[in-house]
Formats: C-alpha cells, sequence, structure tokens
C-alpha cells in the first residue's frame, strides 16, 4: 500500500498534538472554523456533543436537534480533546461518543488517505488517555448505542445536568437524509447543526427545489456503503500487522477506561 503523502501526515499528526492543549488550539480553531460548522465552545453555548472523528458525531447532532421543539445551541464536530476539556471547565452539559478503536482507524484511514492506520489509532489512544481526568464530568455514549437509538444518551445527559433536552426519534428516517446531504456544505443545514437554524426553516427549504441543494457528487461520503466497506476491509491487513500489537492493545484500553461507567 502506498504511504500516505508526507505532509498531510505531518498536519495530521501536529493537530493531534496541538488539539489536546485548549490554550493553545481553541483560539486557532475559532479563527479557522468561523461557523456555521464545525463549532467552538463559546458564551452562547447550550451543549457540546463531541468526539474522536468517525465515532457518529452527525448522526447524534441531527437525531438530537430534529427532536428539539427550539434550535439548542450547540458546539460540535471539532473532534479536539480541548473542545471538551474547555466544555468541562466551564461545567456544560456535555456528550463525548466514542468508538472502538479498531473500527475506527479502519473508518477514518478509508476516508483520509493521508491518515495510516497506525497514526489513526496514535490519535485514538491519545485523545482518550487526555480525557480521561475529566471522565466525570461529561456523560459518555458508544457509537453503536447511538446510532442504534440516541435516546438514552440525552436521558443520561438530562439526568446528569438537570437539563430538560428532548429525547430523539429511535429511528427518524430524516436523519440519514440529511446526513446524505452534509458533503454539499448547505449553509442552511450546517447552521441547523449549530442550533442557529429552527428545524422548521430547515423543513422549509428542503421541501423548496429553488433552496434545497442539489445532490452532493459523492452521495455515499458520509453513510455507510459498500464502497467504503471494501476500502476498509483493504486496510485490514494493515491493522493487524504484529508490530500494532501494542499500539491496538493502548488505544482499547483507553477507550475501555473512558466509556466507563456509562457502557
Amino acid at each position: 500500500m502506498n504511504p500516505p503523502p508526507a505532509l498531510g501526515r505531518a498536519r495530521h499528526l501536529t493537530r493531534t498534538w496541538l488539539s489536546e492543549q485548549p490554550a493553545l488550539y481553541l483560539p486557532l480553531a475559532r479563527r479557522r472554523y468561523p461557523g456555521p460548522s464545525p463549532q467552538v465552545v463559546g458564551v452562547d453555548t447550550e451543549l457540546v456533543i463531541d468526539a474522536y472523528t468517525r465515532a457518529a458525531s452527525t448522526h447524534m447532532v441531527y437525531a438530537f436537534q430534529l427532536a428539539q421543539p427550539r434550535p439548542v445551541r450547540l458546539a460540535h464536530h471539532l473532534h479536539a480533546p480541548a473542545q471538551v476539556i474547555a466544555a468541562t471547565r466551564r461545567a456544560l452539559p456535555t456528550l463525548v461518543l466514542v468508538r472502538e478503536p479498531d473500527g475506527t482507524a479502519l473508518s477514518q484511514a478509508a476516508r483520509e488517505p493521508h491518515v495510516t492506520v497506525r497514526d489513526a489509532l496514535l490519535a485514538h489512544a491519545r485523545y482518550h488517555e487526555r480525557l480521561l481526568p475529566y471522565r466525570d464530568s461529561v456523560v459518555v455514549a458508544d457509537f453503536d448505542e447511538v446510532t442504534r437509538d440516541p435516546r438514552a444518551a440525552v436521558q443520561r445527559i438530562n439526568d446528569r445536568f438537570g437539563t430538560t433536552f428532548a429525547l430523539p426519534a429511535e429511528d427518524e428516517p430524516l436523519v440519514a437524509e440529511l446526513i446524505g446531504l452534509r458533503p454539499t456544505h448547505w449553509p442552511t443545514l450546517l447552521a441547523f447543526e449549530s442550533g442557529q437554524v429552527p428545524k422548521q426553516e430547515l423543513l422549509r427549504a428542503l421541501s423548496d427545489p429553488t433552496t434545497r441543494p442539489a445532490p452532493p457528487e459523492d452521495s455515499e461520503a458520509w453513510l455507510p456503503s459498500e464502497r467504503r466497506r471494501q476500502a476498509k476491509e483493504a486496510l485490514r491487513a494493515d491493522l493487524h500487522r504484529p508490530e500494532l500489537v501494542p499500539l491496538r492493545t493502548r488505544a482499547r484500553a483507553a477507550y475501555r477506561a473512558f466509556l466507563g461507567g456509562d457502557e
């Protein structure tokens, strides 16, 4: 398998370290991501939903916002420990999504050619190790749980933080439709994610052919597909190289420790 471009790999490894430092990373993130998505934690944030990448953040954000009677200002999709650390320091309601490392590494490397399986495992381990001291200040939910039924995760948020967020539907068909449109970077949809556009406005825009975006060139970019499954399978031999056993063990230990009491 051809190695990824050296510059892309170097940038990924640099971001892995930088994203662990709130004082360094968050000011940079606010300049790089002025909104509407990703959204960096700020003075108007009501809830944080974040995770290491490929952990169903998009699914959870859409399921959550579609259920609410009003838009909730979310910080989300930054995929940086710094975001979660800042949220805990502000005592904000925070949901951290997790996914077991092997599946995460395969999914990330298949989607991001500049990221090796090894580098994905390392970043996954570091993400959860960095957040372990803050584990008791957040609610944690696993990938399989939220993609199957996100209601329990939101109920745990309400129980933990005294919030009254509406529980999502067990299986909201509009979630998959919105995920399929996300590669268009439609501003209305991205603003809906962050609680800047109400559901009613989004639904009107979806039903109007003059405002609804054209289908993306790659309609499977954010959804499970046979093509993505094959891409991950092609990387599986790399995952099982003997020299990666210690790193897989480390990533698995960090994942299990962080999943902890919400397992």
